[in-house]
């Protein structure tokens, strides 16, 4: 069939009619256990009830109006989201490249306010993902998203992630700060250790840089803590977010001390729908659940059942699965076998995952997941491992 779509997507053939919880079912009902999850959008699951009606009431009164007025709720959730850490104000966006775009161009700024212009370069990792505008891709630096794009956007030098002693070598007088991922997600679930990240902070304090952290996948939750870098003990000067903080409605934003937005003056940056008041009522609501009492321990002991399960699993297959990675709710399989094998076997099970690099399978579900679920799931994993296993013994036999 003929579509009216970019060629842009290898979609798996399935399309959802609804979705409840941490389940998804298609229009003949068949149901699926989603740890996908929008690829780590769904924080609290399909079709949360206080999602639900928040978003159909902020909707019967006002969508839109721009940023040339004040809109309430959006000074409540940047109010919220510097209470609940190290950051004293919040942009807000549309999408995580956005809020990247954002930090960005907010240490760049800062440099530039202080009278340092020279001072625009960024540290970046090998195998990182920071979205897909020219300078996220550049940010990013992997070849397969920069090939037939053009020159390369100035500005990023890439080093190898977790080397220290790289970072420190890379460090020149136009270095403006270091971009990191707490926990790389497209890069395979890559948990930086956290006294890497405690040097970074340490080397930034010594050269008057900005560290800036890409919590879009990693945030809200998604680790065990509100944010993965508290699990480090030192936080950032800038972070850019998204993907939970909405709980599948479109926003990101970017925060910052104050300190390192003194740049960030009248008319130097903007948004038409960055904010909007649907936005706004949503990803306040998402906080009402995340920040309720007890909510990010339930995703710590869910995490740990579920890394257990999965470790088993690796003992049962181990011609399957080299390694379980991550924290809290943020988990992958890193694969012998092809990962596409293993993702495939997975939907066949009526499990949803999603590929990553260095051959993994994320496994991202909502971080409201109860233990039965979980257990179900491990189920239909370990009989997608075996599959898996069994297929890979008949090739070798065939051999």
């Amino acid at each position: 069939m003929t579509s009216a779509l970019y060629p842009t997507f290898a979609r798996a053939d399935l399309a959802f009619e609804r979705g409840e919880g941490i389940r998804l079912y298609t229009a003949d009902g068949e149901e699926y256990l989603d740890f996908a999850s929008g690829i780590a959008v769904n924080s609290v699951g399909h079709s949360h009830p206080h999602l639900v009606e928040t978003l159909a009431e902020q909707a019967k009164r006002l969508w839109h109006v721009s940023n040339l007025y004040r809109i309430p709720e959006q000074d409540r959730l940047g109010e919220r989201l510097a209470e609940a850490t190290f950051a004293d104000v919040s942009f807000f966006t549309n999408s995580g490249a956005e809020a990247l775009e954002t930090a960005i161009k907010t240490a760049r700024r800062y440099h530039y306010a202080n009278g340092a212009p020279e001072r625009y370069r960024l540290i970046t990792f090998e195998g990182a993902f920071h979205g897909r505008t020219l300078a996220t891709i550049a940010a990013g630096g992997q070849e397969k998203y920069l090939e037939g794009f053009g020159p390369k956007v100035d500005g990023f030098d890439q080093v190898p992630f977790g080397d220290l002693d790289a970072v420190k070598a890379a460090i020149g007088p136009q270095t403006a700060g270091i971009l990191i991922e707490p926990v790389q997600g497209e890069g395979g679930i890559r948990v930086a250790p956290n006294a890497f990240l405690r040097g970074l902070r340490e080397l930034c304090d010594e050269n008057g840089l900005l560290l800036i952290y890409d919590e879009v996948q990693s945030g809200v939750g998604r680790t065990g803590k509100l944010f993965a870098y508290e699990w480090s003990g030192v936080a950032p000067d800038i972070m850019g977010i998204a993907k939970g903080i909405g709980g599948g409605f479109p926003m990101g934003a970017c925060l910052a001390t104050n300190e390192a937005v003194k740049g960030m003056v009248h008319g130097v940056h903007g948004t038409t729908f960055g904010g909007n008041p649907l936005a706004m009522a949503v990803g306040n609501a998402v906080l009402d659940i995340v920040l309720a009492p007890g909510f990010l321990q339930h995703v710590r002991d869910a995490g740990l059942r579920f890394r257990q399960g999965l470790a088993r699993i690796q003992d049962t297959c181990p011609g399957v699965i080299e390694e379980i990675r991550g924290e809290g709710l943020m988990l992958g399989i890193k694969c012998k076998a092809p990962n596409s094998a293993v993702l495939s076997a997975l939907r066949d099970q009526h499990v949803l995952s999603v590929g990553a690099g260095d051959n993994v399978a994320r496994l991202v579900p909502p971080l409201t997941i109860e233990n039965v679920d979980i257990d179900l799931a491990l189920d239909r994993i370990e009989a997608a491992c075996r599959a898996v296993s069994d297929n890979l013994e008949t090739v070798e036999a065939g051999q």
